[in-house]
């Protein structure tokens, strides 16, 4: 079959204005299902890591968006002494919306000391120490400094809080490079706001093998009768119900995506029909030179095949691109989710431009391959 592949590529040549409508046609399906996709493997990832599943997140009880959560900040002693405690990191979070959005903005307020062990934080650009001489300094990642053309040594202001960059960093996943970190003193004393004593929530790690349920029941038994009561969850699960106002959304992504695979089929097919009703009589002549319905119909098959997958690269590749660029997130409630370009992702869509186009091909490959010789010959 490689020898044909001259003849097949000559063959789609030939009607070049139909077969590059058709792979631009497949390339936005994919580049639509690539997005799409991405959403999802984000969602899958939020609480997959091991640290997620050994952290938990004590927040204020019966709050939801950062605003409302005012725990006391001395509350870090006593859950340190429970068993099974390794670090407890108080942190004061401040964001530009609490709604869902495509550009949140998330600040959170760490001491220095305890954002050094608690994170693993690579710095691209900038000083650590500069970060910790001057409380109103901030290091930021790498997806909210690309989204918002910010440098190391800049500033940066938004809703009220003016922050000087100290520094760049990457993380281990693309969803922490979402936030910018403050010194807590210095989020606690924003502008309009005197929160001293109070955090929004506590980040508790687990030592291995500790029950992440049992001692989440702990911190809240331990502060049940006051002065705050504290609502604690695995971080994953915390993250989850937090965006749980787009859970909805992104099902209905989802079937966008099954959406667009179904639009790709339909395209290929139409294309590939379309391509056997115009060449019926050179069908019928290769037949009378020995070439059999069976090596017809492959010829058909490869050409849907072909089409698609070319499509699909062009479509795959620059879905990559932009998610890698871009450093898109959607967040709601402080909790980012990245659009994150995965070699999975890509992949899983090469193998659906692949599978859509053989599936799209096989019926035209039929018609084809059954073709009578006499009657193909007279086809006008």
């Amino acid at each position: 079959m490689l020898k044909f592949i001259p003849y097949i590529l000559k063959t789609l040549w030939g009607h070049r204005a139909r077969t590059l409508l058709t792979v631009a046609g497949v390339a936005v399906g994919m580049f639509v299902f690539c997005f799409v996709g991405s959403i999802s493997e984000g969602l899958d990832r939020m609480g997959a890591d091991a640290k997620s599943q050994r952290t938990l997140i004590a927040f204020q009880a019966n709050r939801f968006c950062p605003f409302t959560s005012a725990l006391p900040e001395d509350y870090e002693r006593r859950i340190a002494k429970l068993p099974g405690v390794t670090e407890v990191v108080p942190i004061q979070v401040w964001t530009n919306n609490c709604r869902a959005s495509l550009d949140v903005v998330v600040f959170h307020g760490i001491r220095p000391e305890k954002l050094k062990t608690a994170r693993k934080l690579t710095l691209i650009s900038g000083s650590w120490e500069d970060f910790e001489r001057s409380q109103d300094s901030a290091l930021m990642g790498a997806a909210v400094a690309r989204r918002r053309g910010v440098q190391a040594g800049q500033s940066f202001s938004i809703g009220g809080v003016t922050v000087r960059v100290a520094g760049i960093y990457e993380a281990e996943t693309p969803t922490e490079e979402d936030f910018i970190y403050s010194h807590l003193a210095f989020l606690q004393r924003r502008q309009g706001q005197n929160s001293v004593g109070t955090v929004t929530q506590f980040e508790i790690s687990l030592a291995d093998g500790v029950d992440p349920e049992r001692v989440a029941q702990q911190v809240d038994d331990l502060f049940h009768g006051g002065p705050v009561a504290t609502d604690t969850r695995p971080k994953g699960v915390f993250q989850a119900s937090s965006i749980d106002d787009l859970m909805e959304l992104i099902h209905l992504a989802g079937w966008l995506g099954m959406a667009c695979v179904v639009l790709v089929l339909a395209l290929v097919s139409t294309t590939t029909v379309m391509a056997v009703q115009d060449r019926i009589r050179e069908h019928a002549v290769l037949q009378t030179l020995g070439f059999s319905g069976g090596k017809i119909s492959s010829f058909v098959l490869c050409e849907s095949v072909l089409l698609s997958a070319i499509g699909g690269a062009i479509g795959t590749g620059a879905a990559m691109a932009t998610l890698a660029y871009a450093g898109l997130t959607v967040g709601a409630e402080a909790v980012s989710l990245a659009f994150t370009p995965t070699v999975s992702l890509a992949l899983s869509a090469m193998m659906v431009s692949l599978i859509a186009g053989a599936s799209a091909g096989i019926v035209p490959a039929w018609q084809a391959s059954r073709a009578d010789i006499v009657p193909a010959l007279r086809h006008v």
